[in-house]
């Protein structure tokens, strides 16, 4: 049976992946540099040492990747403060029933802490979660299995009673290694077949995940 629910956050709950490619390019335009949205798309589900090595790998071994991410940060939070934080077509719907039904929920993303605690107070969701796991808390990264595992032991379950509900490639793949079964919902990037293969569901959109518990759960 499933018990939990683990949730990535952006581009699976906050519909941030195309507010933050167009904070890079923003960041980027005064340089008299660019990034291309396929460049962008090889960030996604990445820890920041997997982005800023992304970065590296685009606009130089020597480009500062740190003080990049940081810039663009300054401008997407600007961005979020000014316009709210944007969430994704049926997610709080998914939230409710999850807890009207004593599901367990945890969100388990690539972010740190405190970007992770600013944008689930802003989008006003904290509640909804039993806890979370940030990039910076676990050894290694997405597509490594261990925030995924790390979320079921806090929630107390084994993977077996747990979904991930993830939008990545590395996040499909950090599922997979944890032997969870994993529910897509595609943001800018479907999946390749490789990844997709892997994949237990594919959803359009986050509240098409009810109907998926209830079959499970009869």
């Amino acid at each position: 049976m499933i018990k939990a629910i683990i949730f990535d956050m952006d581009g699976l709950m906050i519909d941030s992946e195309r507010a933050t490619y167009n904070s890079y390019l923003k960041v980027l335009k005064p340089m008299g540099l660019t990034m291309s949205e396929d460049h962008y798309k090889t960030f996604l589900g990445k820890n920041v040492a997997g982005i800023q090595e992304r970065i590296r790998a685009g606009l130089g071994e020597d480009f500062d990747a740190a003080g990049l991410m940081m810039r663009m940060h300054i401008v997407l939070n600007q961005d979020f403060e000014e316009n709210g934080v944007p969430i994704k077509p049926g997610l709080i719907e998914l939230l409710q029933y999850l807890k009207d039904n004593n599901y367990k929920t945890i969100v388990a993303t690539s972010s740190d802490r405190d970007r992770v605690d600013r944008i689930l107070a802003q989008a006003d969701i904290t509640d909804y979660f039993n806890d979370s796991v940030c990039g910076n808390e676990v050894a290694r990264g997405k597509p490594n299995p261990d925030i995924f595992l790390t979320a079921c032991d806090k929630l107390g379950v084994q993977p077996d009673e747990a979904i991930v509900l993830e939008d990545s490639e590395s996040g499909i793949m950090a599922g997979y290694n944890a032997n969870i079964k994993v529910i897509c919902v595609p943001d800018m990037k479907y999946p390749e077949p490789e990844y997709a293969e892997k994949t237990w569901k594919f959803v359009k959109t986050l509240d098409e995940i009810i109907d998926v518990l209830k079959e499970e759960n009869q």
